[in-house]
């Protein structure tokens, strides 16, 4: 039989560097990765999908928050949709999931809300063995019960859980849901479907992180998300078949250390993040680290080329750090030989040459003043 596994949805997920235009593209893109995972489940012939947790990311989201994520699942009728609580939105007395309880939830979606197996496919005599979050976070192992948990013989069992598996990688361990490195093969699980890890990790040949199945994060190179996992189990004591799927649409980048000094660099970062999706430069978030020396020219090129042209093609170009203007005397020219504006450069000239942070402002004011200079010109030429 065939599956999807997906995670970390976290419909009504803010993020605090973009403006609103982003902001509110980047939410409705987390709406509209449901109808594509719809989607890939019919092309793949999967008659179920199963949500590791954290659909919500908070407890408490607002009504119509609420109903998007369901309304959409709605629309698939043919697929069954299997979610379980995340510690983003904990099965809480009176927290999401008992809303929507209240509320009615359509026949093809079902929130596992209590441990213990559930049937799920009766032609493949598959099993759910979903683990249920109670509170954000917990100190026990929540799938521990799985072990002893029965089933009919030769079931297929699908552990379905999120957490995070103890031991993995030589990393510290969690101190907060904790999942066993070793679970699978002590439950006798064909599958256990994790979610909490926002990239796709695969632990051992049974036990996988799907990851977001639309980017969230800035990575300098893969495991951001934007997959979905398409399973296939061929008996329980099999190795399932695993298949990655690219289900996000925004790509997300970070760039660390670009050092610029000169028009050539400037050319080649503009190159670098167009050339990340060439075809499609609106659906990229770019955050980048700049520093660098300038000249005055170059400086007017920066400007124009990444805060004016490139920012105007990226979904997002959010930088940390600016390159710094390179000036002398000798650019005092441009202002002429004398008069107030040469005399306030100079003064912030002087100003920035003698460092610190009012340094630095002198430094950013005469950059202003410049390019202001400049603009002025080429409007009055």
């Amino acid at each position: 039989m065939k599956f999807i596994h997906t995670s970390d949805w976290q419909i009504g997920r803010t993020f605090r560097f973009a403006d609103d235009d982003t902001l509110g593209a980047l939410q409705a893109e987390r709406l509209e990765v449901i109808r594509r995972l719809g989607l890939l489940a019919r092309q793949e012939g999967a008659a179920h999908v199963l949500v590791a947790g954290d659909v919500y990311e908070h407890e408490t989201p607002a009504e119509r928050t609420l109903h998007q994520p369901i309304e959409r699942m709605r629309e698939f009728t043919d697929i069954q949709w299997h979610l379980i609580p995340g510690n983003h939105d904990a099965d809480l007395p009176e927290g999401v999931w008992a809303r929507l309880a209240r509320s009615g939830l359509p026949e093809n979606v079902t929130v596992h809300r209590e441990p213990g197996p559930v049937l799920m496919d009766a032609a493949h005599n598959a099993w759910i063995l979903p683990a249920v979050l109670k509170r954000r976070h917990i100190l026990t192992d929540l799938t521990a019960y799985m072990d002893e948990a029965e089933t009919p013989p030769d079931a297929l069992r699908i552990g379905l859980a999120h957490g995070s598996v103890v031991g993995f990688g030589g990393e510290a361990e969690s101190e907060h849901n904790p999942v066993a490195l070793d679970r699978a093969r002590r439950a006798g699980l064909a599958y256990l479907a994790l979610g909490d890890w926002h990239g796709f990790c695969q632990i051992d040949a049974r036990t996988i992180y799907s990851g977001t199945p639309e980017t969230d994060r800035f990575t300098t190179g893969g495991g951001g998300g934007g997959e979905s996992v398409v399973v296939t189990l061929h008996g329980p004591r099999a190795e399932p078949e695993i298949k990655r799927c690219k289900t996000g649409r925004y790509t997300w980048k970070k760039l660390d250390d670009v050092v610029l000094t000169s028009e050539q660099d400037i050319l080649a970062l503009d190159a670098r993040i167009r050339s990340i999706a060439p075809d499609n430069s609106a659906a990229v978030l770019v955050w980048a680290a700049v520093s660098g020396l300038l000249s005055v020219d170059d400086m007017a090129f920066y400007e124009s080329t990444i805060l004016k042209r490139l920012s105007g093609a990226v979904a997002c170009l959010r930088l940390t750090g600016t390159p710094q203007l390179s000036a002398g005397l000798d650019d005092m020219d441009r202002f002429g030989s004398g008069g107030a504006v040469r005399a306030a450069a100079e003064q912030l000239l002087a100003q920035s040459e003698s460092g610190g942070a009012e340094g630095q402002l002198a430094s950013e004011a005469l950059q202003r003043l410049f390019l202001f200079w400049q603009e002025m010109g080429a409007q009055a030429g």
